[in-house]
């Protein structure tokens, strides 16, 4: 054959069947959970749509993974990435008409005043694009989707909206940075750097777990499911206040000034914890607090606490943090609760707890009975208490963001941005992504409403914030 000839030949998408992890969001995803959402505020005129499309064209020609596409082959019911070779970009904007309308219909459900961009985040958040695989067109979906809302003259709000399969945290942090780079290269600024990526989305977690670490007999894993099923029923909840209407995700704001994150960082560093402990540790006694009161100091209860971690750097061979997909894996811990326990104590018990089971690689060696687990709660959320779905208190992730980028956020005209994904199907009763933005703590907790409503989380995020303060401050 002639080099002539090879050179006409059509590309033809590159395939590939999704792993369990990546299966396992596909199911989650289908119940309500796991749509991950990032959201900037502009203070820019909406009129930047063409801008906006050949900047996510540059972006999904850089990370292959984002131009590909869900398919479902019906004959085997196995799920597969398509990855094209060509950019697969679907931007809808909306303009003040239309926006001003949505906002009007959205907010006649809310009873609080919440910012036009937070109705947007969360209406994005229960976008569902991907409910049935079955009903997936013969070509497939895509896993990213991307609108731009017009909410003023001068100002507007921009969201990309993707499956969590392709893109846990780490993936959307990067995109983010990669995306006001792009941005400000576009208005003459410095170049944003070059990015390869060979073999991106080539392989899901379980194909790079090195070798050894993730083995474990048949009775060890059938020990370990009937250990994390019956301590899953003896797990206390958050008061539930509505279990039987329709779920969605909501999200209530966890802001800190730098003075006390400051205060908050160095606690956990003099203490040879992370962040992740103290959160975990404050949500525990507030959540607790919430349930019993003070003359119940002596009532111990059991909560369950997740703790994701990026596996990046673990694999075989080791990603970078631009090597766009799903690589977080996570731990379970249970933690037992009375009330009287100080901050910086029950932090590093649920620090040192994770810290523990990570060097054991539990995140590898549990990964597939967690991610079992995970699916039979959503095909028999009656095994859940009041069919909940719940199946933590809490999840938190192992290391904040540490977002240094507010020079070029000014300079693009990026007034505020949150980045998370929905909760509402299976999952905890709160997740926090947490960030230390500009030296100040800003965390996104999202929940499932009317699961829990929003004046309880409200309550709940505010003794959070206390229990933090009061432990800083002297």
């Amino acid at each position: 054959m002639t080099g002539a000839n090879r050179n006409s030949e059509p590309l033809v998408p590159k395939a590939r069947a999704l792993g369990n992890t990546e299966q396992n969001w596909c199911r989650a995803v289908s119940s309500g959970t796991g749509i991950t959402v990032l959201a900037l505020q502009m203070a820019r005129p909406p009129s930047q749509a063409s801008t906006l499309h050949k900047i996510l064209q540059k972006l999904q020609n850089s990370h292959p993974l984002l131009r590909s596409k869900l398919c479902n082959n019906p004959t085997n019911k196995t799920l597969s990435f398509h990855t094209s070779t060509t950019p697969q970009v679907h931007l809808k904007f909306h303009d003040a008409k239309s926006t001003l309308h949505l906002l009007h219909v959205l907010s006649a459900n809310h009873n609080s005043d919440i910012s036009p961009a937070h109705v947007i985040l969360e209406h994005e958040l229960n976008s569902q694009s991907w409910s049935d695989p079955n009903t997936f067109p013969c070509n497939g979906i895509n896993v990213m989707f991307a609108s731009l809302y017009a909410v003023s003259d001068t100002k507007s709000v921009v969201v990309l909206r993707f499956h969590t399969s392709i893109c846990d945290r780490t993936t959307a942090v990067s995109l983010l940075r990669e995306l006001m780079e792009l941005v400000e290269e576009t208005e003459g600024g410095r170049a944003s750097k070059g990015i390869k990526n060979e073999g991106e989305g080539e392989m899901g977690i379980e194909s790079m777990v090195p070798s050894g670490i993730a083995k474990k007999t048949i009775w060890a894993h059938g020990m370990d499911m009937l250990g994390y099923s019956v301590n899953s029923f003896r797990l206390t909840n958050l008061k539930f206040k509505n279990s039987k209407s329709p779920r969605f995700s909501e999200v209530v704001r966890l802001q800190m000034n730098k003075h006390h994150t400051s205060q908050i960082l160095a606690g956990c560093e003099s203490r040879g914890i992370k962040l992740c402990g103290a959160l975990a540790a404050a949500a525990l006694l507030a959540a607790h607090s919430s349930k019993f009161s003070p003359s119940d100091n002596k009532l111990k209860k059991k909560y369950g606490v997740v703790t994701l971690t990026d596996c990046r750097s673990m694999l075989q061979p080791p990603l970078s943090n631009h090597h766009y997909g799903f690589y977080h894996s996570a731990i379970l811990n249970i933690h037992t609760v009375k009330g009287t326990e100080t901050l910086w104590d029950l932090a590093k018990n649920c620090y040192m707890d994770f810290a523990h089971y990570k060097k054991m690689n539990k995140q590898f060696s549990d990964m597939a009975d967690l991610n079992f687990l995970m699916s039979k709660a959503i095909e028999n959320p009656s095994l859940t208490p009041s069919s909940s779905l719940r199946t933590s208190l809490l999840t938190v992730f192992e290391d904040p963001v540490l977002d240094d980028s507010n020079r070029i956020q000014q300079k693009i005209g990026v007034e505020d941005y949150v980045g998370c994904a929905s909760v509402h199907g299976v999952g905890p009763s709160v997740a926090i992504f947490d960030t230390v933005r500009d030296g100040k703590l800003d965390c996104a907790c999202v929940y499932p409403s009317p699961l829990h409503s929003r004046e309880q989380m409200n309550e709940l995020i505010d003794n959070v914030k206390r229990i933090l303060i009061d432990a800083v401050v002297v």
